[in-house]
C-alpha cells in the first residue's frame, strides 16, 4: 500500500515525492529524459516535486514547469527562495520569478531554504501575504534544527509551517536525537532530502548490500538504494524527494515502497550506520 503524509490541514501527499536538485543544468537528451522521469512520477501517482530557485540558478524550475505544463493540476509543486531573497519584498520578487520560470499561477507550498540574515518574523509574514494574495498555498522552512523550530514559534500560530525539509539517510541520523519528534509534536510534515545519498559512497556499504540480497521488488531483486530509500520511508510522518533523472530510475524508486524492512535488518542498519546517543547539529549539503 502507499504511504501517505497528512499536513497541518489535512492535505495527504504520497510519502514519496520527486527532488529535482541537479536537474534541468543541460539540454538535449538529457533535458528531455528528466523531463520524461518526472512526468512519468506524476502519471504514477507521486504529485510531489521539489525545487529552488537555488538549483541550477533557476533552471531546474524550467526544468519542471515542462515537465508539469500539461498536467499542473495533478502536481503538489514546492519551491523555495534563497535566504539572500528572504526580505518582505525579496520573497515578493522571488516567488513571482518562480512561478514565472514554472509557468504556474500559484504554488503549493513555499519554503525557505535555510536560515540568514533576515529576521524570521520578517520572512514569515511575507508568506503569509504570499497566501492570503493566492500565490502559495502552505509555507514551511528547510534545514531547520530544533532551536530554529522553537524560534519558529514566536511568529506562528500551530499548523501554519506545515513542512521542514531537511537532509535525512543512513549516513545521516543525527535528527532522530530530537528533530524528527519536535516536527511530529508540532505537526510539521519532515520532507527528507538526499535519502539514499550523494555520489553513491553510501551505496557501497556492505551491511546495505547485504539487506539489499534478502529482498525483491516489483522491478526484481532489490538494490542498495532501494533499502535506503525504504529505511527513510518506514519513518512516521516523512515524505522522500529523492532525484530521478531517468525513467529507468524512478521505477526503481517506486518500487522501494514494495520492501518492508525486518527487525533484523533494521539492526544490521544500526550497526552499519550507528543512530545518535546525542544531540547532534544540524548537516546541511
Amino acid at each position: 500500500m502507499t504511504k501517505t503524509v497528512t499536513l497541518a490541514d489535512g492535505t495527504v501527499l504520497p510519502a514519496l515525492g520527486m527532488g529535482t536538485w541537479n536537474m534541468g543544468e543541460t539540454g538535449g537528451a538529457r533535458f528531455q529524459d528528466e523531463v520524461a522521469s518526472l512526468r512519468y512520477g506524476l502519471d504514477a501517482g507521486l504529485r510531489v516535486i521539489d525545487t529552488a530557485e537555488m538549483y541550477g540558478n533557476g533552471r531546474s524550475e524550467s526544468l519542471v514547469g515542462e515537465a508539469i505544463f500539461p498536467q499542473r493540476d495533478k502536481v503538489f509543486l514546492v519551491s523555495k527562495v534563497l535566504p539572500s531573497n528572504a526580505s518582505a519584498d525579496g520573497v515578493a520578487t522571488a516567488c513571482r520569478n518562480s512561478l514565472r520560470r514554472l509557468g504556474t499561477d500559484r504554488l503549493d507550498l513555499y519554503l525557505l531554504h535555510w536560515r540568514g540574515g533576515v529576521p524570521l518574523g520578517e520572512t514569515i509574514q511575507a508568506f503569509r501575504k504570499l497566501k492570503q494574495e493566492g500565490l502559495i498555498r502552505h509555507w514551511g522552512v528547510s534545514n531547520f534544527d530544533v532551536e530554529d523550530i522553537l524560534e519558529l514559534e514566536e511568529y506562528t500560530r500551530p499548523g501554519e509551517c506545515v513542512v521542514n525539509q531537511i537532509l535525512y539517510s543512513l549516513e545521516h541520523r543525527g535528527v532522530e536525537y530530537d528533530l524528527l519528534d519536535a516536527n511530529r509534536h508540532r505537526n510539521i510534515v519532515t520532507m527528507a532530502y538526499s535519502p539514499i545519498g550523494q555520489g553513491g559512497a553510501l551505496l557501497q556499504n556492505k551491511a546495505l548490500k547485504a539487506v539489499a540480497a534478502r529482498h525483491k521488488t516489483s522491478t526484481g531483486p532489490a538494490t542498495p538504494a532501494q533499502i535506503a530509500l525504504a529505511w527513510v520511508l518506514r519513518q512516521r510522518n516523512m515524505l522522500a524527494i529523492p532525484k530521478a533523472g531517468t525513467v529507468a530510475h524512478l521505477k526503481q524508486n517506486i518500487a522501494a515502497q514494495d520492501i518492508e524492512l525486518t527487525e533484523a535488518d533494521l539492526t544490521d542498519l544500526d550497526q552499519a550506520f550507528a543512530p545518535p546517543s546525542r544531540k547532534v547539529s544540524l548537516e546541511m549539503i
